[in-house]
């Protein structure tokens, strides 16, 4: 039985998504604005977000939903939450670089129990119940085998939003560096995540990311067998924003490597 809120949170996803492909069709039809430090919203994020707020409100009308564009709107029923990005990857949206995806995530008491990452362009919707697995387009994931750092490949994303953190972020990459195979840094964490789950990378770091960018990336890697830690290998990842994910071992390697390379203010 497929747990009712992902069916929802699926429905809600593909809509979205059927926004985003649209405007992606048609450039002349994206607005876009700065809010923030190299930080941009579109009218395409909004509209999406709009979608999934109405789609969510047909069946749970009293949940909470806590967006990134609109922030929370608050129901009656504060021990659900909708934690939602309706479009993670909005710079790479802005330069038609196709690689984004909508991250949908239900945390019921503060666990995550649903998520649903969904590339519309792609047409790939990863899924994922607490306890029952994650998948990809109903297919069953499981992670990378990878024993060591030994040939890995690693996502991460740049802490554009955050650049007096790039002294240490070089160093943990020049650490990294000697030790893994390469890198990929492709602009939406949500999908960095998604593919830890999948194997298609063998693990992810980032610095200061925000609930909704991992909410729903965190369940795919834990239900794919992974571990999702911060950089001290504690579970503050949810305050700091500073996560690493992988397979057990791979985890355990990168956060030894990472160790040294630390600012204080990364241990928090």
């Amino acid at each position: 039985m497929q747990h009712p809120m992902l069916t929802i949170a699926v429905r809600a996803a593909r809509k979205a998504g059927n926004v985003i492909a649209k405007h992606y069709e048609t450039p002349d039809s994206v607005e876009a604005s700065q809010k923030g430090s190299n930080d941009f919203v579109t009218n395409v994020d909004k509209a999406a977000e709009a979608v999934i707020i109405d789609t969510i409100r047909k069946s749970y009308p009293q949940h909470t939903i806590i967006t990134e564009e609109s922030g929370e709107h608050v129901g009656e029923d504060q021990d659900v939450q909708w934690i939602i990005d309706p479009l993670d990857g909005t710079t790479n949206f802005i330069k038609r670089l196709p690689h984004f995806a909508v991250s949908i995530a239900v945390r019921i008491k503060g666990r995550t129990e649903v998520a649903v990452v969904y590339d519309p362009m792609r047409n790939e919707l990863f899924t994922s119940s607490r306890g029952q697995g994650a998948q990809l387009n109903g297919y069953r994931l499981r992670g990378s085998i990878a024993r060591d750092l030994d040939g890995t490949i690693l996502a991460t994303g740049f802490p554009f939003k955050a650049k007096h953190h790039a002294p240490a972020y070089m160093n943990i990459i020049g650490k990294l560096f000697t030790e893994c195979a390469d890198f990929r840094r492709t602009g939406s964490a949500a999908l960095d995540l998604a593919y830890v789950a999948a194997g298609r990378v063998d693990g992810f770091f980032e610095i200061g990311l925000k609930p909704w960018d991992f909410a729903a990336g965190e369940l795919l890697v834990r239900e794919a067998g992974g571990l999702v830690c911060d950089f001290t290998g504690n579970h503050n990842y949810m305050h700091s924003g500073n996560l690493v994910a992988g397979n057990p071992r791979v985890v355990k390697a990168m956060l030894a490597n990472m160790r040294d390379e630390l600012s204080e203010a990364l241990k928090r």
